[in-house]
């Protein structure tokens, strides 16, 4: 697989607002906002989209998406609600080619599509 801009942010090589990382994810702000709080959250363990994860074992599926449920809760969107979106492929809206969940919250998403 070819470096993507994901890779580049994990690498440090391209700046990145960070709201969270540790050895298993690494989350940031998108830099296209498309809520009050919108952040994407990203595994360390390479994969191109959802799909791909069939290919992890479950311990670390079940790992990434505790994390995102930790992203949000230290984003202080757990009480209110948010929204998690992983888009996969071309017609799925997915841009860049490695898996990561949105975060998006901090106002009323009722009827409207992320």
């Amino acid at each position: 697989m070819s470096d993507t801009i994901f890779d580049k942010i994990l690498a440090k090589q391209i700046p990145a607002q960070i709201v969270y990382e540790d050895n298993d994810v690494l989350a940031f702000r998108d830099i296209s906002p498309q809520a009050k709080v919108h952040v994407l959250v990203i595994p360390k363990k390479k994969a191109r989209n959802l799909n791909e994860l069939r290919s992890w074992r479950p311990e670390d599926v079940g790992i990434f998406f505790q994390k995102v449920a930790s992203v949000a809760e230290q984003l202080g969107l757990a009480g209110s609600g948010y929204r998690t979106v992983l888009n996969t492929g071309h017609e799925g809206g997915q841009s860049v080619d490695y898996v990561h969940a949105h975060i998006l919250g901090g106002e009323s998403l009722s009827g409207r599509f992320a």
